[in-house]
């Protein structure tokens, strides 16, 4: 299964957001990872995906709210839901991990606390140390904080490590009880 990073923020992005989620993008697809956006033509949802296609080599899916919503043309795997915001919830709980490029709009804060209650890995990037106190109020385990989007990569290896460390541990358990 390939690894899946939600890159979530508004729509009505700043500049320093969208050029966050563009480099975000492009070191996802580097590393052969699936972005995974709200999957509209604006904001941070559009530019995560647009660097994603700039390296080429990443699948890109975006989960949308309804029909009527314009996709992205970055985005290789339009998934329409007709669920308005609810849709918030399939972007997290296909994600392995969520990193949000600004928290200036509703839907993205509701991302961050559906992924905070789902028990997935949030990274915010230059996000303000008032944001970063709010949501690690919720898990301070779960809620990471990166000066930069070549900081939040490296905290996705680390927590990549961490969980193929996991992984070959239960594998190991398994092998115990289960014989060949």
């Amino acid at each position: 299964m390939r690894f899946v990073v939600g890159v979530m923020g508004p729509a009505k992005a700043a500049k320093k957001d969208l050029d966050n989620a563009r480099i975000l993008g492009e070191f996802i697809a580097r590393r052969g990872w699936v972005v995974l956006t709200g999957g509209r033509d604006v904001g941070v949802m559009d530019a995560a995906c647009e660097g994603a296609k700039r390296v080429g080599g990443s699948l890109t899916i975006g989960v949308l709210p309804t029909a009527k919503d314009k996709v992205s043309r970055h985005v290789d795997v339009p998934i329409i839901t007709e669920m308005g915001s609810g849709r918030n919830n399939i972007n997290v709980l296909t994600s392995h991990v969520v990193v949000v490029c600004g928290l200036s709009g509703s839907g993205t804060v509701s991302e961050v606390a559906l992924a905070v209650k789902a028990g997935k890995p949030v990274i915010l990037v230059e996000a303000s140390t008032a944001d970063v106190a709010f949501f690690r109020k919720l898990d301070k385990r779960l809620v990471q904080a990166a000066a930069s989007p070549e900081e939040a990569i490296e905290l996705i290896m680390k927590l990549m490590d961490g969980r193929q460390r996991r992984v070959r541990r239960a594998e190991q358990d398994l092998d115990r009880y289960i014989p060949a």
